[in-house]
């Protein structure tokens, strides 16, 4: 593994080790344990979209393991003045030992890979969120103990995230369900590689039929970063596509719910599930640490 560029790259084996080296960290890290890997290492942070979770999670992470983080926005970057990429990426291999990139495109994040010469991370694009999913996983393990019979059902639009869970918990054993309204399914590129999983994965555009018997329940909020003009339109052809009391139900009793962040309560969830599932939910904010923590120890140390 050279890089975090999306889930599709990594194979099971890769993404369990990642698992098995988080949980090691946050261990040692509630117990007092210093982990200083990256002493000395800086990992330079391009952010062309505001983040809270990833930027904190990221610094913190680098200053646990010894490290330093120099956040770059794109205004402060010749970057956001039409530089090209490939000489960004070249420059930077020079100064700093990696660079984790929340930007729009993918096609960015694999250019800064081919051209530049250390690792590069995906923070979070408009095709995959590969550091968010890795931290899921986490989750769901930690709570649940095994991935092999477990199903996860999304619910709202086919975006990043949809994408990155599908790969995720395909990967790792997991059956996967989705409920999104027409016009709205995952990228091309994921629904061909769902294709050999047979009835592992169902797409659906009835929530309570994907959250039939599945053992976690996601969602996400249902205009991202960038689509904001289409807000009080996708509200209405949303409607209906939320975690509520209903999709509980036809959940497994014992099902848990997971929530990138931030939520609008009352749309993709309502208030009461929120608060019923919040500490899972927050314990998923926090493993956003130290699944990335593990992803710069391995690419980086």
């Amino acid at each position: 593994m050279k890089h975090l560029l999306k889930l599709l790259d990594l194979s099971k084996d890769e993404i369990i080790d990642i698992l098995n080296l988080a949980d090691q960290l946050k261990y040692e890290q509630k117990n007092g344990i210093e982990h200083k890997h990256l002493k000395g290492k800086t990992l330079g942070m391009i952010f062309q979209k505001s983040s809270t979770r990833t930027r904190v999670s990221f610094e913190t992470g680098m200053y646990q393991l010894g490290g330093q983080a120099l956040f770059l926005s794109s205004r402060d970057l010749q970057i956001g003045r039409g530089e090209p990429v490939e000489d960004t990426a070249r420059v930077l291999s020079r100064y700093l030992d990696g660079i984790m990139i929340r930007t729009f495109a993918q096609k960015e994040v694999e250019d800064l890979a081919e051209y530049g010469s250390i690792p590069i991370i995906n923070g979070l694009t408009d095709f995959c969120h590969p550091c968010q999913v890795l931290a899921d996983l986490m989750t769901i393990r930690e709570y649940k103990g095994v991935f092999d019979g477990l199903k996860l059902c999304f619910i709202g639009d086919g975006n990043n995230m949809a994408n990155s869970l599908i790969v995720g918990c395909l990967k790792v054993g997991m059956t996967v369900s989705i409920a999104c309204p027409e016009g709205y399914e995952p990228d091309a590129e994921i629904l061909e590689f769902v294709k050999p999983y047979g009835d592992k994965f169902m797409m659906t555009t009835s929530p309570v039929e994907a959250a039939k018997n599945a053992d976690v329940l996601y969602t996400d909020v249902w205009a991202s970063m960038g689509e904001e003009a289409e807000a009080e339109m996708r509200k209405k052809v949303f409607a209906g596509f939320q975690i509520n009391d209903e999709v509980m139900a036809a959940a497994k009793p014992d099902a848990m719910v997971q929530h990138c962040l931030p939520a609008h309560r009352e749309e993709e969830i309502t208030a009461k599930v929120f608060e019923a599932h919040a500490n899972e939910i927050f314990d998923e904010a926090e493993n956003r640490l130290h699944a990335q923590k593990a992803v710069m120890v391995k690419l980086m140390a």
